[in-house]
């Protein structure tokens, strides 16, 4: 396996002002962590801990104060927008809470987009939107809108947009946060079994313990501080 994603002494703060006085908040401190290929991880800690922040950085959507963040083995922290926007495209799947699906377009449409940013023709990104579908077991619901779905299919087509284009690293947070127990579990095996059939790496944040027993590895924070 090879490290897809890897942070080294990674802190994170952000100045606020108040009444003339300039002071900072250090939300991510120090933190040193690895994601391999195929490895599906867990993120998990007390709201506030800085999970989401960790996530956003890792993702290229924010900067880190200082430290590094090499993603397919390319320095990333220090890139300029263009690299950084090139990487995200081209190496990154996002999967939220809120699954973020377009409303006026279908379920093959919405997962088709990816491909479609990346310039391939039209054809052949629906018919790719069309196999990964069925993979996630939603053959029959091609051309419903997102509004026709249920929260569980909804997600189901926000994983399949975000590993259709085969990502070399997946970053969800709280991917089943808005669904019951049981179908939280369905569709967190769901994206495990995605990652491991196609090799990619992922760091998934979960506040629910049940679920985050079920991945490779624990990644326990707090107080922005990675738990040994």
């Amino acid at each position: 396996m090879s490290k897809t994603l890897f942070v080294s002494n990674l802190s994170k703060s952000f100045k606020h002002s108040f009444k003339n006085c300039e002071n900072s908040t250090e939300v991510l401190k120090n933190i040193n962590l690895s994601v391999d290929s195929g490895e599906f991880i867990g993120l998990v800690g007390p709201s506030g801990s800085g999970k989401t922040t960790l996530l956003q950085i890792c993702g290229l959507l924010d900067n880190p104060t200082s430290g590094l963040i090499f993603i397919n083995n390319i320095e990333t922290s220090n890139a300029n927008d263009e690299i950084q926007t090139l990487t995200r495209k081209n190496n990154i799947g996002f999967i939220y809470q809120f699954h973020h699906l377009m409303p006026e377009f279908s379920a093959v449409e919405n997962v088709a987009i990816p491909l479609l940013i990346k310039g391939i023709d039209k054809k052949t990104a629906y018919e790719n939107a069309k196999t990964i579908l069925n993979e996630v077991e939603l053959s029959n619901r091609y051309n419903f809108y997102p509004s026709q779905l249920s929260g569980g299919q909804q997600q189901r087509v926000a994983i399949a947009r975000a590993i259709i284009s085969k990502p070399k690293l997946i970053l969800a947070d709280e991917p089943t946060g808005n669904l019951d127990s049981e179908l939280s579990e369905k569709i967190f095996l769901l994206l495990k079994n995605m990652v491991k059939k196609y090799n990619i790496a992922c760091l998934v944040v979960t506040h629910n313990i049940e679920l985050a027993k079920l991945t490779d590895r624990l990644i326990k924070i707090k107080d922005g501080k990675i738990e040994q």
